[in-house]
């Protein structure tokens, strides 16, 4: 086989980083741009005649400049460049990844900044974008950084309102048996929710914005027949709507408002999975322009490190 050189490395000693632990960076970068990809002595090989040859080149080229800046990528971050670059504009992804950006900073002090390459992306995209998806497995800051930007916006006054919906699935008892007044019956499938409101602005403070009504948290079907104009509307765990539901939720954005999905389709508690708003709506969906999706990985868990290698488990055994 022949083979034809596409680029040289401006520092010998970033060959090893590019290649990664036990090739595995390598190993991905063959499989994502389906070549076989030679590294010897700083130059860059692929075969001869590849077509994509250029993509590669700008993708080594954009990693040793990460590298020049004396930066180590993790897997999680190193999948999110291959999976996210923009060939055209590949110093943007670069840039994003070099950014310093903290999302929330607490009365108490305490900051929140994204700590993986899809968070950074997940956030600006929520910005970027009016309806934003982001999808993945539990623990890697989905809901937790809706909320905290959604705060932000509050806090600027770029958006009037919080809303935060989650669809309720229940299991054994219907609600109306359950004792205590409508908020007592509901606030368990919100506690993920308000841990987050709590987190960053303390209870006291989120009871009486609850009060007030500038922060609103409700069940899924309280959003029907409402026009949602002028506030940041995050919908969690929706992986458990139902293809009606998720209709009718996407159908609510009013003028200058957001939308954050968030969920996990590996975790639908519907009794047929194949009702799940969540997948049908990222399948129709993904081709437009003006909604993102954002995949996360189990490389972006940030809960403890024994959860990382039970997701990768379950995601061996298919289950």
């Amino acid at each position: 086989m022949d083979y034809e050189l596409i680029y040289e490395l401006n520092n010998f000693e970033n060959e090893a980083k590019i290649v990664g632990p036990n090739n595995i960076f390598l190993n991905y970068m063959e499989t994502f741009f389906n070549t076989e990809i030679l590294i010897k002595q700083g130059s860059i090989y692929v075969l001869e005649d590849f077509e994509n040859a250029k993509d590669v080149a700008i993708f080594i080229e954009a990693l040793e400049n990460l590298f020049n800046q004396g930066l180590e990528l993790n897997e999680a971050d190193f999948l999110s460049l291959l999976n996210n670059m923009d060939f055209n504009h590949s110093q943007d992804i670069v840039d994003l990844y070099l950014k310093k950006q903290v999302i929330y900073s607490s009365p108490t002090g305490k900051t929140v900044f994204p700590r993986t390459l899809n968070q950074k992306l997940y956030l600006k995209s929520m910005e970027d974008y009016d309806i934003v998806f982001g999808l993945g497995p539990a623990g890697t800051g989905k809901t937790y950084l809706a909320v905290l930007y959604a705060l932000n916006r509050l806090k600027s006054n770029k958006a009037k309102k919080i809303i935060l919906v989650r669809p309720i699935v229940e299991a054994g008892e219907k609600l109306g048996f359950l004792p205590g007044d409508f908020k007592e019956k509901i606030d368990p499938y919100l506690i993920p929710i308000y841990d987050g409101l709590y987190d960053a602005l303390g209870k006291e403070t989120v009871d009486r914005m609850i009060e007030r009504g500038t922060i609103e948290v409700a069940p899924l079907a309280y959003m029907r027949g409402r026009t949602l104009e002028n506030a940041i509307i995050i919908l969690d765990e929706a992986q458990n709507t139902t293809l009606s539901q998720m209709k009718m939720f996407l159908t609510r954005l009013g003028f200058h408002s957001k939308m954050i999905i968030t969920g996990d389709v590996t975790q639908i508690d519907l009794p047929n999975r194949n009702n799940s708003g969540l997948i049908e709506a990222v399948t129709l969906l993904k081709d437009i322009n003006e909604i993102k999706i954002i995949q996360f990985e189990r490389f972006d868990v940030m809960r403890h490190p024994l959860v990382y290698k039970i997701i990768e488990k379950y995601e061996e055994s298919g289950k």
